[in-house]
């Protein structure tokens, strides 16, 4: 499977836990220990939106940045708004070519291949968040998960751990549920 056909997998994954959070748990702590489940969704919305954008221009500046990721993008339709972005993103990175040109985000400049190994990392992190916030099962779909972590496994350093991007890897059975071996990955407590 390519890396679109992935994240295609990914956004669908996504959406379904979206769709399974009711409006009273927007204010459920998650585990990033900063954003509740409203925020969060917020985060990977705008961020769904600054890989379009990103994609789409070759490069997004700070500015357009803060207000993507610093702003309310859910309005009242907070399901609506999660899938539109994950389909403008969708539609950027699945564009003719798209992998090969090279783009600017906050992070550094990339193939956009790369930076669709990034948001195939982070969306299926945040997903596994909502889940396990909103008391849905965890258990993601495996054609999901192992691609993000192998992605995890290489993007992600010390660097990015001891910056507080990331918490340290928590120990976890090899025999442990996929999910959870990312989720662990990523520093959450399964």
């Amino acid at each position: 499977m390519d890396d679109v056909a992935t994240m295609q997998k990914v956004v669908a994954e996504a959406n379904r836990v979206v769709g399974g959070i009711a409006p009273e748990q927007l204010d459920l702590p998650t585990p990033c220990a900063e954003w509740d489940v409203r925020a969060l969704l917020n985060h990977v919305t705008g961020g769904s939106d600054m890989f379009a954008e990103g994609v789409n221009k070759g490069a997004i500046s700070d500015e357009r940045v803060g207000e993507l990721l610093g702003t309310d993008r859910l309005g009242d339709d907070y399901q609506g708004a999660f899938a539109a972005a994950t389909q403008r993103a969708l539609d950027a990175f699945g564009t003719p070519g798209a992998a090969e040109k090279m783009v600017t985000l906050p992070f550094g400049t990339m193939p956009a291949g790369a930076a669709l190994n990034i948001a195939i990392f982070d969306v299926t992190v945040h997903t596994w968040d909502l889940a396990k916030a909103t008391g849905q099962s965890t258990a993601l779909d495996p054609e999901v998960v192992d691609p993000a972590l192998a992605v995890g496994t290489q993007m992600i350093g010390d660097e990015m751990r001891e910056g507080g991007m990331f918490g340290p890897a928590v120990p976890i059975a090899d025999d442990a549920p996929a999910a959870d071996r990312l989720a662990a990955f990523a520093g959450r407590q399964p």
